[in-house]
């Protein structure tokens, strides 16, 4: 038996899709009964103590920053024999040093390491859904803010990274393995806001911010918290300097098939920025 937490969520959702394709045993943790959520539910959350008698393997998606969350799991799995721990971690804490948005997995990372339960860390770069943030801009005037200029990223569809979810949790060989997920294709900001504009067929600006705080204050415009603020700043810095693009071929090696592009994750929700 599966239990997977955060199965509302865009990567939770696919990978109860995925799952059921697989016709794998599983069931969902939810706070609340989802009668739009085609899977058995567990009525629960990660606020306090679980009950995961039963269960062989977890899938855990942690909301937020903090370890509680984490601690709850591992003291639940540990008293009911988990077998098996797939955490979505986060390629941030693959930094030398740490930034502080990778700080928050790392910790987490090392708490289910010291478990002694055997476990998977998925490390996927930024999402293409993150996207959607740019449509109060692009509603408003027909732009997009760019804060990294010639930085570079790979963004990752969620369906791959539920894929390579699935595949880790139904198939043996992924205990005590670190997967690094990312996309097919490295690009600027500009270049994705291009190829944005080309699949919704109107033409998109982009307009520089010229610092990192700047980027905050739009972002929050009634103040950030100053740990935060300043995570943030740090991590634009960073994906700023980046002119190449972290890429690894992890998601076409663990699905057997090819990596979702952005041009087709565009093309596919186009309905999202009409």
């Amino acid at each position: 038996m599966l239990l997977i937490t955060g199965a509302g969520g865009h990567i939770g959702r696919e990978l109860v899709g995925e799952l059921n394709r697989r016709g794998a045993d599983f069931r969902a943790l939810v706070r609340s009964a989802r009668p739009d959520l085609p899977a058995e539910q567990q009525i629960g959350d990660l606020d306090g103590p679980l009950d995961l008698h039963g269960v062989d393997k977890v899938f855990l998606l942690v909301p937020g920053t903090g370890l509680d969350h984490t601690v709850n799991v591992v003291a639940a799995a540990r008293e009911a024999g988990v077998r098996h721990l797939v955490y979505l971690s986060s390629y941030a804490v693959l930094g030398d040093p740490i930034p502080a948005m990778g700080h928050w997995h790392h910790e987490r990372e090392q708490l289910i390491r010291n478990s002694g339960i055997p476990a998977t860390f998925l490390r996927p770069t930024g999402f293409m859904t993150n996207a959607v943030d740019w449509l109060p801009t692009i509603r408003a005037g027909g732009y997009v803010l760019d804060p990294i200029g010639p930085g570079r990223s790979a963004p990752i569809d969620p369906a791959d990274i539920a894929a390579v979810a699935a595949a880790v949790l139904t198939e043996d060989g992924h205990e005590k393995q670190e997967y690094t997920l990312t996309g097919p294709e490295a690009f600027t900001l500009a270049e994705q806001v291009a190829i944005l504009g080309e699949a919704i067929g109107r033409r998109l600006d982009v307009r520089p911010i010229e610092t990192p705080e700047e980027a905050v204050r739009f972002r929050y415009p009634d103040g950030a918290p100053p740990d935060l603020a300043a995570a943030i700043v740090e991590g634009l810095q960073l994906m700023r300097a980046d002119t190449v693009g972290l890429r690894t071929d992890a998601v076409r090696r663990l699905t057997r098939r090819e990596p979702r592009t952005f041009a087709a994750w565009c093309g596919d929700n186009v309905r999202l920025f009409k």
